[in-house]
């Protein structure tokens, strides 16, 4: 008697894939995408994209954020302290020039 013998090979879903910690993105790389944003005239994007750089928040943070943790007076403060939602501490970070000037446009 001749069985039609099966084998159980299993493939990852993630197999030939990139897995683990990626690189962070490079200066060059970094500027392009802001070049693109603005002359597609993406205010919210640009000034999220520029906020995610300076901060360095998780994008759960990033997208928490309200006007008044960044701005008082209705001016883009040049610094910012936020609590992380995953670790419950704050974070301290320095706002540039840039993302202020792109806050400024997207509050407006």
């Amino acid at each position: 008697m001749n069985q039609n013998i099966q084998s159980n090979v299993h493939t990852p879903w993630n197999k030939g894939q990139l897995i683990g910690q990626k690189s962070p993105l490079k200066l060059k790389e970094i500027w392009a995408i802001r070049i693109r944003l603005q002359m597609a005239k993406n205010t919210r994007e640009l000034a999220l994209f520029n906020l995610a750089i300076d901060s360095k928040l998780r994008g759960c943070d990033l997208v928490k954020l309200k006007v008044c943790d960044v701005s008082q007076g209705g001016r883009v403060s040049s610094r910012a302290i936020i609590m992380q939602q995953k670790t419950h501490r704050p974070v301290q970070f320095e706002i540039t020039k840039q993302t202020r000037d792109s806050l400024a446009n997207w509050i407006n």
